[in-house]
């Protein structure tokens, strides 16, 4: 295990690896007051992931759906999966992992590289827990760099979890991030390439959970165009000649089913009220399965544009968004699509590796995906320390999308965990100062290592700044790297007080 190395750790990766800092911020300068100090790349066995991490085993509360043990999480190959499986353990039908650190943290850069799940319903986070046994004064605080969903959405938050109201309620400061290359939206516009005729047009979603659509409005052809502000509840008056089938008071709307709110509207009639926003503006879909609303017109009719509006309005935020979805119109004798969206199509992060990372100091929160800052949150009150945690879970409510069978066998992929502080005395030529000798150079089997200080455990890098080899030195000290592929290796050596670096060659 590689924790808490000295600055000269980073300064050798600096200068023989600039893949292994390909993704950090600017600002985590190794050449400069930055370096490595802790760091797991699960390179050992199965059994050595508890050295350091404490893994859930038991069930798990509120909207998480499985329980979560340590068997399911599994190190094979340098990669520690948290694996999904359909199970019933511990009073739950799913089973899944959560890890985290033996030793906390406190200010300094923190990144994990990872793969999420690949199948909706899916929780894969990256996060920091301060937990309860803080110092008096301090608050008790989440910090959330990702709870990423299947298959592109980060989604990162800030929880103060000790000023509760008296509800129960606590101040928390979510933000929503569409990374895969497909942003959705709170309308879409279809002008048709050439009109159609038809009485009946179909709008249909594999949405996770229930959704609003505030308005859906079938246009007749128009040579002055269509509304550009889709979201204004005026938008049928802004463009001059439009006819919006949708309102005709012959037309019949039908849906798959409502979401029941006591003493609301939640009516599929209301796409078709002129509102986007407020009570009993829109039809809100039922949880589960497949959503559709069709929208039956008294004849047929021509038509130049579809256009819908989703999501619900707070602030100057649209909160909700849909996933997917598919428009077909009917010829008499089949449904024949006109458009269609799914995030999925975008990039995949079940299949991708990502870096997340969090930078936290005594004023400030940072938050990066590969390596670019995506968002800050200034704050005067998140001071204690912290564990790292690894987690996957299974949400209901469709929070992360729908829960189906295609989770079970899928899991949660960590390449790597890093910590970066700043360093007190990071100064190229200081460093150089504890240059290690070695010898032979190049060398075939036992490398042998030459200092005035006590020298103790020596960790072996390779040019991707990949840890390869660590062993205690014997009473010669010396160390066998037969087993090391031919090439050019950092060298990094604990002594009494003191780290030192070097280079040497395997043939």
């Amino acid at each position: 295990m590689k924790k808490n190395l000295s600055y000269a750790v980073a300064f050798s990766l600096m200068l023989l690896s600039h893949m292994a800092i390909a993704q950090l911020p600017e600002e985590i300068d190794l050449n400069g007051k930055w370096s490595l100090s802790w760091e797991d790349e699960f390179d050992y066995p199965d059994s050595q992931l508890d050295d350091n991490w404490i893994s859930q085993n038991g069930a798990s509360g509120g909207v998480v759906l499985c329980s979560r043990w340590r068997e399911n999480a599994v190190v094979n190959n340098g990669i520690v999966e948290l694996q999904a499986k359909k199970e019933t353990r511990g009073g739950q039908d799913w089973t899944a992992a959560s890890i985290w650190t033996k030793e906390k943290f406190h200010y300094g850069y923190y990144e994990c590289r990872y793969k999420y799940a690949g199948a909706t319903g899916t929780n894969n986070s990256f996060w920091m827990w301060t937990g309860y046994d803080i110092e008096e004064g301090q608050k008790a605080v989440e910090l959330d760099p990702n709870e990423g969903h299947y298959p592109n959405e980060i989604n990162t938050n800030i929880h103060n979890w000790t000023d509760k109201y008296e509800d129960g309620s606590h101040d928390d400061w979510p933000e929503h991030f569409d990374m895969g290359g497909i942003e959705k939206h709170p309308s879409y516009t279809h002008v048709l390439d050439a009109t159609i005729t038809t009485n009946k047009i179909r709008f249909s979603s594999t949405h996770g959970a229930h959704f609003h659509i505030g308005e859906f409005r079938i246009y007749a052809p128009n040579a002055n165009g269509y509304p550009q502000d889709a979201v204004s509840n005026s938008a049928d008056s802004e463009v001059a000649g439009l006819v919006n089938y949708t309102r005709d008071a012959a037309t019949t709307i039908t849906a798959s089913g409502s979401y029941v709110i006591d003493g609301r509207n939640t009516d599929p009639e209301n796409v078709a009220n002129g509102l986007n926003t407020g009570i009993n503006a829109s039809w809100i879909s039922q949880k589960d399965g497949e959503k559709w609303l069709e929208i039956t017109l008294s004849e047929e009719k021509e038509i130049g544009c579809i256009q819908f509006t989703n999501g619900w309005l707070s602030g100057t935020g649209w909160n909700a968004l849909i996933d997917n979805y598919k428009i077909e119109y009917y010829d008499g004798a089949n449904w024949i699509e006109l458009a269609k969206f799914d995030i999925a199509d975008g990039a995949d992060f079940s299949e991708e590796y990502h870096v997340v990372g969090m930078l936290w100091d005594e004023t400030t929160i940072k938050y990066y995906f590969d390596g670019e800052l995506i968002r800050t949150f200034p704050h005067d009150f998140i001071h204690a320390p912290t564990r790292v945690y690894l987690s996957l879970a299974i949400l209901d409510m469709g929070i992360a999308g729908a829960v189906t069978d295609a989770i079970d066998g899928t899991s949660m992929k960590v390449d790597y965990v890093r910590y970066y502080t700043k360093s007190k005395d990071t100064s190229i030529n200081n460093v150089m100062k504890n240059k290690l000798k070695s010898f032979p150079n190049p060398v075939n089997d036992l490398l042998f290592v030459e200092n005035d200080n006590k020298l103790e455990q020596v960790s072996i890098y390779d040019l991707q700044g990949k840890m390869v080899l660590q062993s205690n030195l014997d009473s010669q000290n010396s160390i066998n790297v037969s087993s090391l592929s031919p090439g050019v290796y950092c060298l990094v050596v604990n002594g009494v007080n003191m780290v030192e670096t070097g280079k040497f060659i395997k043939n």
